[in-house]
């Protein structure tokens, strides 16, 4: 019996794979609870330092929220599932790991809304992003009204999520949606070496940095700055920190041990 999210692990990294292929992998309660428990138990696995999203079959990485059970949703379970939806976004971002989107096909509505909540994000060329909610009378309330347009600034992220309009891997590269545009053959070995990259360099400064990013965004210039200060100063007091230092200044290689 195939189960709604492939797990798989190799060495530090986690790949979930969203395995509905026949529904283009639409988000549903029972996906998004397997997501959700799967991430709960690698938020407390140390061995783990960075998570692979991507999606089954070569159209979609995601098409969204399932239109059929919203269709014939009450308006409390309507939501419910946003709810729900919206605590596995948050947990993404608050993994305390370093999470990327391999976008493999169609990321729409509630689909881009998981991947908005990465850190990173890769598409194959033609992928189509976009938040079409209002096209069916809905609202892109899965915390796509929040973090498009802190990715890709107000302005922009007002006429796709009130448009509707639906682009592609090429322009959501442009417009900062995405960080790359990867061809679909290439798509999984440049994502592990895109997370390798960032897995190379200390896991507490790397852990520090984005939280620093994450509570700096919505304050003023001097209350972001004392964040990025404070963070500095937090990471001074780890082996890391030390061992960073102290490889440098003896032109050698650092062993990071997170701590």
């Amino acid at each position: 019996m195939r189960t709604p999210l492939d797990i798989e692990q190799k060495d530090r990294i986690v790949y979930l794979t969203l395995n509905r292929p026949d529904v283009l992998n639409a988000l549903n309660e029972s996906l998004l609870l397997e997501i959700r428990d799967t991430l709960l138990r690698i938020q407390r696995d140390a061995s783990v330092r960075g998570v692979i999203f991507t999606g089954a079959g070569e159209r979609a990485f995601s098409a969204g929220a399932d239109i059929q059970y919203l269709n014939q949703a009450s308006v409390l379970q309507v939501r419910e599932l946003a709810q729900l939806a919206i605590s596995v976004n948050h947990l993404i971002e608050n993994l305390g790991k370093v999470t990327l989107a391999l976008i493999n096909g169609f990321a729409l509505g509630g689909g881009l809304e998981l991947a908005e909540s990465c850190m990173f994000r890769l598409a194959v060329p033609g992928a189509g992003l976009g938040h079409p909610e209002v096209r069916i009378g809905a609202v892109a309330g899965w915390g796509g009204t929040t973090r498009l347009p802190r990715l890709i600034g107000k302005s922009r992220a007002t006429e796709l999520l009130l448009t509707g309009k639906i682009i592609q891997a090429e322009e959501a590269e442009k417009i900062g949606l995405i960080h790359r545009v990867v061809p679909s053959e290439d798509l999984v070995c440049e994502g592990e070496r895109f997370l390798n990259r960032i897995l190379r360099n200390s896991p507490v400064a790397v852990h520090l940095t984005w939280q620093a990013i994450q509570r700096g965004q919505d304050v003023c210039l001097d209350e972001s700055t004392r964040i990025g200060a404070d963070s500095f100063g937090l990471v001074a007091s780890t082996d890391d920190f030390r061992e960073g230092t102290e490889a440098f200044l003896k032109k050698r290689s650092p062993t990071y041990k997170g701590r």
